[in-house]
């Protein structure tokens, strides 16, 4: 090599170097520490703003300058991952999919910031912080519980003179759910071909999961196997019909369940604000309850889906940027903010119970204000999932392989279909 073009390597290296630390955290002329937030959400950007908002106000000597960046999915995760490796040019502060975040925890030591001194787990549903969590340490807080819920559509009930308080376990879902189908031609519920939400909910809140607690694929337990039979059965009986589009976040889906096309629906409660902007005519209609058992005193519930936040360990300012993220998420105030900025659930538990949960919103006026009461009765319920280095793939191989074996083309058992996948996870 030349001693120009070292002298040239040299600059271009200082320059990325310039150009990554600008990234972090630094000091503002009027006082402000400016920190970065990364996200994939435009409804976490701006809760994430307002919370900046308030910590001003509350906290007069240190004052946040939040600069938010809102990148596609893939590309933020990337490139997030890109500048954890490499070392530098990371956010302040990253928000990471709960499908994503067990490879940022990958390694002896993950390049996140521990959290457990900052939150105060009494208050706190823990196994909410499960797939946030490696060797008893915790890197990221969710925007909320993610309770599995049943969503029913009273209407339809009625019409079939079926009380949805009468169905306390799956045998009597499925037993009503055959005299809704006789009476109504409408059938009880849908499942999903080619995603996993029909499925996860129901094996977690029987402790059932795709990953045991040291990380390797569990997807042929017999929880699994079982509960698959039991959603084939339901499809096999009619007494549910495959989700038009395959799942329940297609444009197909909304339609039909925009024109009452089946009685009831399980997912979790964050999927309310998919009723409200996506099925109007449904208003009034639907009644939200705890998930049915599967043997008599058995869980009502499991935590899924939702987007941890995290604290690269290279930034400037991660003391400052892990409090504000804790106040913002998991401070009781945050936390009633998580309903009325977000309509979701929060993971503290004690902001269930406040005024601010029942005052009117577009929530209250679709589906009642009796929500965080029945959350509140189930709060012990609700389980949580193990997280791992293998669970990225694990749920892509049950969206793909085992979901749609099974029911979009029926071509393998619940048996075979399951124990192919696990044989594929643990050979990676």
């Amino acid at each position: 090599m030349t001693r120009l073009s070292k002298i040239i390597g040299a600059t271009l290296a200082l320059a990325v170097m310039a150009g990554f630390t600008g990234c972090k955290g630094e000091k503002k002329g009027s006082g402000k520490t400016k920190l970065t937030f990364w996200t994939f959400q435009n409804a976490h950007a701006e809760f994430m703003q307002d919370a900046a908002k308030t910590w001003n106000e509350q906290n007069p000597n240190e004052q946040i300058e939040l600069s938010v960046e809102v990148l596609g999915y893939d590309e933020m995760h990337n490139k997030l991952l890109i500048a954890l490796q490499s070392g530098s040019g990371a956010p302040d502060i990253s928000d990471i999919e709960i499908g994503k975040f067990a490879n940022f925890l990958k390694g002896k030591n993950p390049p996140l910031v521990k959290l457990n001194d900052l939150l105060d787990m009494d208050h706190l549903i823990k196994g909410r912080f499960n797939p946030y969590t490696k060797n008893g340490n915790i890197y990221g807080v969710d925007y909320h519980v993610g309770a599995a819920v049943i969503y029913y559509n009273k209407e339809i009930l009625d019409a079939a003179g079926v009380n949805p308080d009468d169905i306390v376990t799956w045998d009597d879902f499925y037993r009503l759910g055959k005299i809704v189908v006789q009476k109504t031609g409408k059938p009880m519920a849908t499942v999903e071909s080619t995603e996993h939400w029909s499925f996860y909910p129901l094996i977690a809140q029987q402790g059932g999961d795709f990953l045991d607690k040291d990380g390797n694929g569990a997807l042929d337990s017999e929880i699994n196997i079982k509960t698959l039979e039991y959603i084939k059965k339901l499809v096999d009986d009619g007494v549910a019909q495959i989700a038009p589009g395959g799942f329940h976040h297609s444009e197909e889906y909304w339609s039909f369940m925009n024109n009452s096309g089946a009685a009831s629906i399980w997912m979790p409660l964050w999927y309310m604000n998919r009723f409200t902007d996506y099925m109007p005519k449904l208003s009034g209609k639907i009644i939200v309850r705890p998930m049915p058992v599967w043997k008599k005193g058995g869980a009502r519930s499991a935590g899924l889906g939702g987007t941890g936040t995290a604290i690269p360990s290279q930034g400037k300012h991660t003391d400052l940027a892990s409090r504000f993220m804790v106040y913002a998420k998991a401070s009781k105030e945050g936390s009633i903010k998580t309903w009325t900025l977000l309509g979701f659930d929060p993971i503290r538990w004690d902001a269930w119970t406040d005024p601010a949960m029942k005052a009117p919103n577009k929530f209250t006026a679709y589906f009642g204000d009796g929500i965080f009461d029945m959350l509140v009765e189930i709060k012990d319920e609700i389980l949580g999932v193990n997280g791992g280095d293998k669970f990225p793939e694990a749920q892509t191989l049950v969206q793909k392989n085992v979901m749609f074996k099974v029911l979009g083309e029926r071509s393998a058992s619940p048996r075979e279909a399951l124990v192919e996948a696990n044989k594929i996870l643990n050979s990676k």
